[in-house]
């Protein structure tokens, strides 16, 4: 029975819920069973909220039928969260030392619509410490493997969100994409992963990072599950400066019609910089082989050329760790998390108990991006670099510009390579930022954009393509996406994830 429910995707999980076939609360237990089995191999999950998403769950169950009625569609099913997004009551940490045992007194906007939809919280997944990494690595607490092979990394920093779908031990999950950290770890786990547009969806509640680059998006195993999760979270929220005052776009309704295969009078706009050299053989090849699918379909496939995506890798790494050095400033173990004083014979002063609880709470890539942006915003540097970066901004949102007076859409592949090894980039930072060259344009410019999985590799493991579609447009990309999806899994005889070995199940059972 457990096997059964928790291979359906969500909006199948949903349409059993409305029938009366399952009960929500049913649906969270087959899912903790899966996350009893599971975490020792994988550690997707720093928290496993079980307590309360029982409670939610049957809270769910207890309303009348015309009250269900009222609710989403995705109503009474379970849900992961990114520990990067606050949730009142559960201990929410950033997977930092620095915020160990804090538990928040709100919930994020996001949260607060999941909790009104009547979806039950399963618990906070894992992440790099405050998103930053491509790995999940570079957690305080515990590396999250990938389900594929778990010697090998789920990507990052939303490895954790990533392979607790991919594992099944949620049908969905929340993540936070600032350079990647959605899109990233969903082509290395074989999962969907969304980027909405900048300001689509509300920030008022995901520690902030890099705040012009944030942006909280759905993790699913399917295209529809993500369009519906989108339609949930999304909207204007007035705790959010930056938030898009219009409402959500019919991503749903694009995602329907592109399940019907269908792409005559779509333009698809092939980036001539997101390709080729640096990437791998196998995953280019499965790339070339969803872009001639694509035309199949009846899209017009024309070559785009954006020259200064070539600048953004650069751009982005003056710009991302700017913003982080000046937000974490706040971990001062002044008001929250952590505090460590001096030892005896150092002056008890506030500085040095600042210096000492950063030194204890931050782990070293933190410490590598805040020493970087503190340089880059300094005194004679904050023009050579961190202007010049936001100029090349400038002209990387005019590329974007440039490229959708010719094309409907984007398309590259998601990461240049399969998911590596532990330990395989770990000591080379410049290595590991490379997993974004293919990512981070979209956060620069604000577009909204989404992996789906391509198929697997010569070497058996997940490659994803991402489309990127103009901002304010999400629905566009939701359409060739859908029509991809099911065109490669007729190809496949089914999803992705069925060529993936999955002992934890059998035990769940």
């Amino acid at each position: 029975m457990t096997n059964e429910i928790v291979k359906l995707s969500a909006a199948e999980m949903a349409a059993k819920v409305k029938s009366g076939e399952v009960s929500s609360r049913e649906l969270v237990d087959a899912h903790l069973e899966v996350i009893e089995a599971a975490e020792p191999s994988i550690k997707a999950f720093l928290k496993v909220s079980g307590d309360v998403a029982r409670e939610q769950a049957d809270a769910f169950d207890a309303k009348s039928a015309d009250e269900k009625a009222q609710l989403p569609e995705l109503a009474g099913v379970p849900i992961a969260i990114k520990d990067m997004i606050v949730t009142k009551g559960i201990e929410t940490t950033a997977a930092s030392k620095i915020l160990e045992g804090w538990v928040p007194p709100y919930d994020a906007t996001v949260i607060e619509k999941l909790k009104a939809a009547g979806m039950p919280i399963l618990g906070k997944t894992n992440l790099d410490e405050f998103a930053q990494g491509s790995s999940t690595e570079h957690s305080a607490y515990q590396t999250t493997h990938n389900p594929w092979d778990t010697e090998r990394v789920p990507g990052g920093s939303g490895g954790g969100s990533a392979s607790a779908v991919a594992a099944f031990e949620a049908p969905l999950a929340l993540g936070t994409d600032t350079g990647g950290s959605i899109r990233q770890p969903g082509a290395l786990t074989g999962t969907v992963g969304v980027k909405p547009t900048y300001g689509g969806v509300s920030r008022f509640g995901a520690i902030a990072m890099a705040s012009s680059l944030d942006q909280i998006g759905p993790v699913t195993r399917t295209v529809l599950d993500s369009a519906l999760l989108q339609e949930v979270i999304g909207g204007h929220d007035r705790r959010d400066s930056t938030s898009i005052p219009e409402g959500p776009r019919p991503m749903v309704a694009a995602a329907r019609e592109g399940a019907k295969r269908d792409l005559k009078g779509m333009k698809v706009g092939l980036v001539k910089e997101l390709g080729g050299e640096g990437f791998q053989p196998g995953v280019q090849a499965r790339f070339d082989e969803a872009v001639k699918k694509l035309e199949e379909m009846g899209a017009e496939v024309v070559e785009v050329s954006c020259p200064h995506f070539e600048y953004s890798l650069g751009a982005y790494y003056i710009i991302m760790p700017s913003e982080v050095s000046s937000n974490l400033a706040r971990y001062d173990g002044m008001r929250y998390g952590l505090r460590v004083m001096p030892p005896a014979g150092v002056p008890q002063t506030a500085a040095n108990m600042m210096a000492y609880t950063r030194e204890a709470g931050f782990g070293d890539e933190v410490k590598r991006r805040i020493i970087l942006g503190t340089y880059a915003l300094s005194a004679g540097y904050y023009d050579a670099w961190y202007g010049s970066a936001q100029k090349v901004r400038t002209l990387i949102i005019q590329d974007f510009k440039n490229a959708f007076e010719k094309a409907d859409v984007l398309v590259s592949p998601t990461s240049p390579s399969t998911a590596f090894k532990f330990g395989e980039k770990m000591d080379d930072p410049l290595a590991m930022y490379m997993n974004d060259i293919a990512t981070i344009p979209a956060n620069l410019a604000g577009v909204p954009a989404m992996s789906i999985p391509a198929g697997l590799s010569d070497d058996g493991l997940p490659v994803g393509f991402q489309f990127i579609a103009p901002q304010q447009r999400d629905e566009v990309m939701y359409k060739p996406a859908a029509a991809l999806e099911a065109a490669l899994e007729e190809d496949w005889g089914g999803p992705i994830w069925q060529s993936m070995n999955t002992p934890w199940l059998n035990a769940a059972e």
